[in-house]
Parts: structure tokens; C-alpha cells; sequence
């Protein structure tokens, strides 16, 4: 038919092969609030297709050595960084990011990420200790739990969580469930994976609190918690959404961060000068907006951003979930927007007066993933590290990774930590053999 748009299909990826699906799910553009791609709505049939293709691959992986297994997992990496700019492209189209981010973040990250863990398997050593007062000798040995790249090993089953979601966390032959999202579905996995003695690692939602003393280098500071309230539209788990000023610099804080958020650019995800590109989905953009209206009928003060900003955007994205960078004072501690995760675009600024009510107040929430503490008193920063309820805490500086250490947080914040250690341990089942000679 004339003028019609041929949409993306996409199809399960099961056993090395590609299968098309019975029941497909509108996928939507977030630059434009067209549907682009269609997606296949699984469910238990394909599941167990997957869990299968698993169980026949599994024993050829897993017995292979170490380098061989390096070596694939490096080739990956190649064919990743080969492809860079098309799957770049696909990213930002999917999740509405700027083009910029994908090419420069997402993508390269994944190869990284690759490369780490082809390198850090090369170099797990065993723990041995003996008992010669008894003629024993004991080790230990690590069994894989899970899988990686030929056919089989590597299986993608696309659907909704109540379906597909559900289907596979509750099947009795997958023994590990590692997932990242929110707290209520979490709670869902924890459920129905408790049966059978799952071992889970849970990434979930943050709070994140930035605390900016008096003595802060504010030229560094506030262009890089701008950049940590509103990088990605604030759909990162890591993203600051309460910031915590001393009083005697707050209004000068404010100014400034204000001037500097107006100043980070929302535009269309494939513009290479655009700061923000537009949120995930329309339920989401809604979800986001109906925090800045309870924020006004408590009576806080939006100083630039939804409400207040007007976006320019070309005709044929108006309807796209795009929002400014958003900024909240006079707000107080117990308010959802101080106490629930927004992720979005969105940020809220308050002032304190002592250390002490500082870590208390930015202790307040179930959430301990992320805090970023500003100040140049050495002392102070140590100090407040350590009280600090979160499992990552930066300190003039956010967003730097180290892939050796561990990654997660603490309360309602997840279970369990990512790292070169972390993953080995989790992924793994330790095996301890006594040998009597």
C-alpha cells in the first residue's frame, strides 16, 4: 500500500536460529510516539524452547578451558566494536537517548565490558589448604551455573514480564536469576524463584543523594551534577535526584545550577549536539510529570523545566516524550519526590546546615545505591563515606567505573554486587573436595 512504513520486526533468538512469533507487541519511537518495530509477546512455549537449547549447550561450554572460552568472548567483543555505529543507531532509536551517548557510552561500554571479563577468567586461582596432621589435603573448584556463545548458549526470548518474565524466573531448571529494574518486580521474581532456592542478583532503584559542602570546587561541581541529574533524561539508575547544599552557599548553588541545566539541550536523539533526547515511553513521560504536580500542590517551587520551560522540536516529533531538565526547591524531606525514584529528568535542591543532619537526611530513604559527596577537607570526605547508607559513593566526581569492584547497593537498593569477584562468585557454585592420602 502507498505511504505505508515497513515496520521492524523482531524475532526470538533460540538455539542460533531466529523464530518468528504467534503474538507481537507495538514497540513506539520515543522521538516521535510512532510505533517503529514490533516485538515478539512470548510466553511459556518459548521459554521452555530456550531452557532446552540451554541444557543441550551446556556441557559442551562449560568443559571447554578458560582461553577457549576468553577467545569467544573476545571475538565478541570485535564484532561489537565492528558494528559500533549500527547498533548505536538502534539504541538511541529504541530507548530515545541521544545518538551521542550510544555512540560514545553504551556501545563502547559493552565492548569493555567483554574484554574485562574474557581477560579476568584468564585469572581465578583456586583455594587450597592442608591438613597433614590428619594426611589431608582440601581445594576448591568452581562449577558453572549459566551459559555463553555457541548455539544455545546465548538464547533472547522478548515478551512481558507477566508472561515471559514470569515463565522463565519460575522454571525449575534456571538456577540464577540476575536482573536489573524496580523494586515491585523484584519483589515479584523473589516470589515465584523462592520455591526452588534461586540464587538472585538484584540491581534496583536509587535515591541518589549528592551532597555539596561549603567548601566545594563549584566549577567542577555543578556542571557535573547537571550532567548527573540529567544525562540519559535521568533514566539511569545512578542519576542524582536529591541534592543537598550547605547554607551558606545555597543560593549561589542554585543560581548557578539552574543557569547550567537551562543550558543542557533537549533535542532529537540523532542531533549531535543534544544534551537529552526523550524519555522511554509516554506512560513514563506521564509517570514523571505527575511528580511535578504533586510537587506543586505541596506548594514547592519549579525554577526552570516541565511548566516552566517551552521546548522547540520539529512538527513530526511533537508527539515524542521529550521534557526539560527539571529543577525543585522548597520541598521538604518527606515529600514522594524526596522519597521515590522519579527516573526522569528531574532533581530536587534543599539546604542543610551540619554534617551531621546531612547524612542523616540523605539516609532517609529505603534506597542505598549511589551518593556523591563535594568537598575538598579530606577528613570530612572519608567521614562521610563511611556513613553514608549506599553501596557506591563518589566523591568530587561521578560515574567512574572500576569493572574490579564491586557493583550494587544496599536496603531496597538490590542484592548482591557485579564486579570481576562478585560475577565469578555468583555465577559460579563452589565446590569444596577433600582429598585423604
Amino acid at each position: 500500500m502507498a505511504g505505508t512504513k515497513t515496520l521492524l520486526m523482531l524475532e526470538n533468538f533460540i538455539d542460533g536460529k531466529f523464530f518468528p512469533c504467534n503474538s507481537y507487541i507495538d514497540s513506539y519511537d520515543p522521538s516521535t510516539g510512532e510505533v517503529y518495530c514490533r516485538v515478539p509477546n512470548s510466553g511459556e512455549e518459548e521459554v521452555e524452547a530456550a531452557v532446552e537449547a540451554a541444557r543441550a549447550a551446556f556441557p559442551g561450554w562449560s568443559s571447554r578451558s578458560p582461553k577457549e572460552r576468553s577467545l569467544v568472548l573476545r571475538r565478541l567483543a570485535d564484532l561489537l566494536e565492528q558494528s559500533l555505529e549500527e547498533l548505536a543507531q538502534a539504541e538511541s532509536k529504541d530507548q530515545g537517548k541521544t545518538i551521542t551517548l550510544a555512540r560514545t557510552l553504551d556501545i563502547p561500554r559493552s565492548v569493555e565490558n567483554f574484554r574485562f571479563f574474557a581477560s579476568s577468567i584468564l585469572h581465578h586461582t583456586s583455594e587450597c589448604t592442608q591438613m597433614d596432621h590428619l594426611g589431608c589435603l582440601h581445594y576448591t573448584v568452581r562449577a558453572p551455573m549459566g551459559i555463553g556463545v555457541p548455539p544455545g548458549v546465548v538464547n533472547i526470548v522478548f515478551g512481558t514480564g507477566p508472561r515471559v518474565g514470569e515463565a522463565l524466573v519460575s522454571h525449575p531448571e534456571v538456577p540464577v536469576i540476575s536482573f536489573t529494574g524496580s523494586q515491585p518486580t523484584a519483589e515479584r521474581i523473589t516470589q515465584l524463584s523462592a520455591p526452588h532456592c534461586k540464587k538472585l542478583s538484584l540491581e534496583l532503584g536509587g535515591k541518589n543523594p549528592a551532597i555539596v559542602f561549603e567548601d566545594a570546587n563549584l566549577e567542577e561541581c555543578i556542571p557535573t551534577t547537571v550532567r548527573s541529574s540529567f544525562a540519559n533524561q535521568g533514566e539511569i539508575c545512578l542519576c542524582t535526584s536529591r541534592i543537598f547544599v550547605q547554607k551558606s552557599i545555597y543560593s549561589e548553588f542554585l543560581k548557578r545550577f539552574v543557569e547550567a541545566a537551562r543550558l543542557w539541550k533537549v533535542g532529537l536523539p540523532s542531533d549531535p549536539s543534544a544534551s537529552m533526547g526523550a524519555l522511554i515511553s509516554k506512560a513514563h513521560l506521564e509517570k514523571v510529570r505527575s511528580y511535578i504536580k504533586k510537587a506543586r500542590a505541596e506548594g514547592a517551587q519549579i525554577l526552570c523545566g516541565e511548566g516552566v520551560d517551552k521546548l522547540s522540536l520539529p512538527s513530526r516529533n511533537q508527539g515524542g516524550y521529550f521534557m526539560p531538565p527539571t529543577v525543585i526547591t522548597d520541598i521538604k524531606d518527606e515529600s514522594c519526590c524526596m522519597k521515590e525514584e522519579i527516573f526522569g529528568p528531574v532533581t530536587c535542591v534543599v539546604p542543610f546546615d551540619s554534617e551531621e543532619e546531612v547524612i542523616k537526611r540523605a539516609n532517609s530513604v529505603k534506597y542505598g545505591l549511589a551518593a556523591t559527596v563535594w568537598s575538598s577537607n579530606v577528613g570530612r570526605v572519608h567521614r562521610v563515606a563511611k556513613k553514608l547508607q549506599s553501596g557506591l559513593v563518589w566523591t568530587n566526581c561521578w560515574l567512574i567505573r572500576e569493572l574490579n569492584l564491586p557493583f550494587g547497593g544496599m536496603k531496597s537498593s538490590g542484592i548482591g554486587r557485579e564486579g570481576a569477584k562478585d560475577s565469578y562468585e555468583f555465577f559460579t557454585e563452589i565446590k569444596t573436595i577433600t582429598i585423604k592420602h
